[in-house]
Parts: structure tokens; C-alpha cells; sequence
């Protein structure tokens, strides 16, 4: 793997064991943004950079026994914890990159994706194969717990501009790599852009 997923895989790798335990009240967080996706008994859905798979009960629950759940990340050590926790009883737990995802064109109806865009090499790049991966008008969840000011004091920085995450920067960025942004929340308690594959 590329040396930038060296650094993901390092930062991650040693904080998977006890990761669920430093953030032990995210839980309803997750479950109201998969609540936002929308999303149908049946349909087929990725957890992009699943981490230990903390959405993967949500996405289940929305989808029912039918429905087709891939938690996908880059760490094995997160992925493990995830096992351990018993989450890839709710869906099927995959080691890849999410910049090259081994799933056909258009075979998923959505893409939840906690965390993950500050960790894209290649944001553009990135979520362009995410688009590959969705059918025309399904969608993406770019979500994270806490919300940019939270969580940059969480890490002792300021935000900045050029933060991708602001919505400035983010809508343009959807929109080129084959998204278009349908609603934008940046809260305390919460982030969450929702946008729709386009055709």
C-alpha cells in the first residue's frame, strides 16, 4: 500500500483496541445519521473507513435481514476490533481501499462514511470511486460525531480555511467528483453532508 495509508494504517492500528471506549457516546450520533440516509429494506450499502464498525448495526436494522452491508476499512486492527465486537454479524467486514474498491459500477444504493474525508489521500479522486460504486441517485453520508469546532478543540487546533470539510469547499468538491450536496449540517453535536450520486 501506498505510504500515506501507511500513516492511516499506523495512526489507526494502534488505537483500534480501545477506540469504541474513548468515544463511548457516539452511538445515538450514528444511528440518527443512518436514520438521514434514507435508506430501504433491501438496499445495498458501503461503511466507507467502517473503523471498528460502529454504524454497521444502524445500517442492518435500516436494511433488514435482505439488505447487503459492507463495512469497509484500510486498518486491519480496526477491522479486528470490529469482529471482536461481534459488528460483522451485521454486515460483512472487508480489508481494502476505499480509492479501489473491488465492488461493480452502480451496485450500491448508498456510501456512509464516517470520519473518513480527512483521512482521503485524494479527496477528489476518492469520492469520485465512491460515485462509481452508487447508482444514479443513490447517496453519501459524510458524517463525523462531533462537529468541525468540537472536534478541532478536541484536538487542540483551530479550523482553518481550506478545511475540507467546510461547506465552501466541500459542495464544490462533491459536485467534481460526481455528488451533488442536498443538505449540510455543522453542529456541536454533529456533522453531516448529504449529497446525491448524479447521473
Amino acid at each position: 500500500m501506498a505510504d500515506d495509508h501507511t500513516h492511516v494504517q499506523e495512526f489507526f492500528g494502534a488505537r483500534a483496541a480501545d477506540w469504541d471506549t474513548r468515544f463511548p457516546d457516539d452511538d445515538p450520533a450514528y444511528a440518527a445519521a443512518v436514520a438521514d440516509l434514507g435508506l430501504r429494506p433491501g438496499d445495498a450499502v458501503l461503511d466507507a473507513g467502517c473503523g471498528t464498525g460502529r454504524a454497521l448495526h444502524s445500517l442492518r436494522s435500516a436494511l433488514g435481514p435482505q439488505g447487503t452491508v459492507i463495512g469497509a476499512d484500510l486498518t486491519p486492527a480496526m477491522l479486528n476490533a470490529a469482529a471482536r465486537a461481534g459488528r460483522g454479524d451485521s454486515g460483512q467486514l472487508l480489508l481494502t481501499d476505499v480509492a479501489r474498491l473491488p465492488l461493480r459500477a452502480e451496485s450500491l444504493d448508498a456510501v456512509f462514511a464516517a470520519g473518513l474525508i480527512a483521512h482521503l489521500p485524494q479527496p477528489d479522486v476518492n469520492l469520485r470511486e465512491l460515485a462509481r460504486v452508487v447508482r444514479p441517485g443513490g447517496k453519501l453520508a459524510l458524517f463525523h460525531p462531533i462537529g468541525r469546532a468540537a472536534l478541532a478543540a478536541r484536538q487542540g487546533r483551530q479550523i482553518t480555511d481550506d478545511d475540507l470539510r467546510a461547506e465552501p469547499n466541500l459542495r464544490p468538491l462533491l459536485a467534481g467528483s460526481g455528488w451533488r450536496m442536498i443538505s449540510y449540517v455543522d453542529e456541536n453535536a454533529r456533522f453531516l453532508a448529504l449529497a446525491v450520486r448524479q447521473d
